[in-house]
């Protein structure tokens, strides 16, 4: 009841999101297709984690304790916490538009709004930070500031989890995928070396690589955000994604570049005596 509610709040009187959300996205697209390792960093392909959902813990940690201590009467206490969210908040919204500048649909109107409710609690935030420095002597306009500003950052972290579970944006698409031993006749026509090939091994779509006697398989769906990597380019032993450049080494599967935090499955091809092939996933 409370969800529906919110999401009638928040979500659905924003007619704004979607074109505003197109011309950010362009910027910021443009911003970080120019600097692809900030952007990996940022990603957190590095570490194979999406670095932004990472971050975000500090600033509320830090934020819920400023309203504690403002209550309890530990002022300065009180104002160190404030300016650690404050910085941890910059920190998130760095890795949030990394994120951003390749999330599309519907994860991108939603958000559009994750981002304009904490851009407006941080803008808050900055301002109540502001007054306490300058030492007054009535705190009562400070920490009211504080108050909204939370219930409006509680808002934008309701529809920033709405965009991962919700709508699934940053989650490994083969999470639910069984890894089995099974091996499975292999659908495929023709495989020209040095070609993306698509098959099908059972209900999964495959792309195939064939290098002499050798073939790689990978499973066809991107891992970031389902991309056809049958449709991609081979460049330097990886499969580039078509939809958002995301890298995947066609000998393991592992990633190369992102915007990708997760690997590929990779999948077993072998030869048959009857003719033809099979495959079983590796990975």
């Amino acid at each position: 009841m409370l969800g529906r509610l919110l999401e009638r709040i928040v979500i659905a009187q924003t007619p704004w999101a979607k074109p505003f959300g197109d011309w950010l996205h362009g910027i910021v697209a443009a911003i970080f297709g120019r600097m692809l390792p900030v952007r990996d960093f940022l990603s957190g392909t590095w570490l194979g984690h999406p670095l932004h959902a990472l971050i975000t813990d500090v600033p509320i940690g830090a934020l819920t304790v400023t309203i504690v201590l403002d209550v309890i009467g530990q002022p300065v206490a009180a104002d160190v916490a404030l300016l650690i969210g404050v910085l941890s908040m910059l920190g998130a919204a760095l890795a949030g538009y990394a994120d951003y500048s390749t999330t599309d649909g519907r994860a991108r109107v939603r958000a559009t709004v994750h981002s304009a409710l904490m851009l407006v609690s941080l803008v808050i935030y900055v301002v109540s930070l502001a007054i306490r420095a300058g030492g007054p002597t009535n705190r009562a306009v400070p920490i009211a500031l504080s108050i909204i500003a939370y219930v409006i950052l509680a808002g934008g972290a309701f529809v920033g989890g709405d965009v991962v579970f919700a709508l699934g944006n940053m989650v490994d698409r083969h999470a639910w995928r069984s890894s089995g031993t099974k091996w499975q006749p292999l659908e495929v026509g023709e495989i020209p070396e040095g070609t993306l090939v698509k098959a099908k091994v059972g209900i999964q779509d495959l792309v195939l690589v064939r290098t002499g006697d050798t073939i790689q398989a990978l499973h066809s769906q991107c891992a970031h955000a389902g991309g056809p990597l049958n449709e991609g380019s081979l460049v330097d032993g990886c499969v580039e994604c078509p939809w958002h450049g995301s890298r995947f080494e066609t000998a393991t599967g592992r990633r190369r570049r992102g915007p990708t935090v997760y690997d590929q499955p990779t999948y077993e091809v072998r030869k048959v005596e009857s003719g033809g092939y099979e495959a079983r996933r590796a990975s």
